[in-house]
């Protein structure tokens, strides 16, 4: 039987997240993508904290396609991240394909600095 859309990103997401874990030192950069709004935080899985946390609703975030608010919640957690002490994470794509607007965000966080 096929699975639904839901169940498939669900299978994945448990199966990345069986490998990839945030420490303090190497947080979890991850990323929820809703139809309208893409959403980033760093996360210590360790301490079960969230580090920083920006989404496309924030005020300061400023863009007119879906694909510059990525780039722009890419910029903006990567200068949270830094701000918090943070220089290199493990990048969490939830299930989603590496593809699109999670791409850019991962490209924009690279070039504001964010080592993964």
């Amino acid at each position: 039987m096929a699975l639904s859309k839901l169940e498939r990103r669900t299978r994945i997401k448990h199966r990345i997240r069986k490998i990839i874990s945030g420490t303090a030192s190497k947080p979890r950069l991850s990323v929820f993508r809703s139809n309208k709004e893409i959403y980033a935080q760093l996360v210590d899985d360790v301490n079960g904290v969230t580090i920083a946390a920006v989404s496309s609703r924030d005020k300061e975030i400023k863009a007119s396609t879906k694909q510059e608010a990525a780039a722009a919640v890419g910029k903006a957690i990567a200068e949270r991240g830094s701000k918090a002490g943070v220089e290199t994470v493990a990048f969490d794509r939830n299930g989603y394909l590496y593809h699109g607007r999670v791409k850019t965000l991962a490209d924009a966080a690279r070039e504001a600095g964010l080592k993964f």
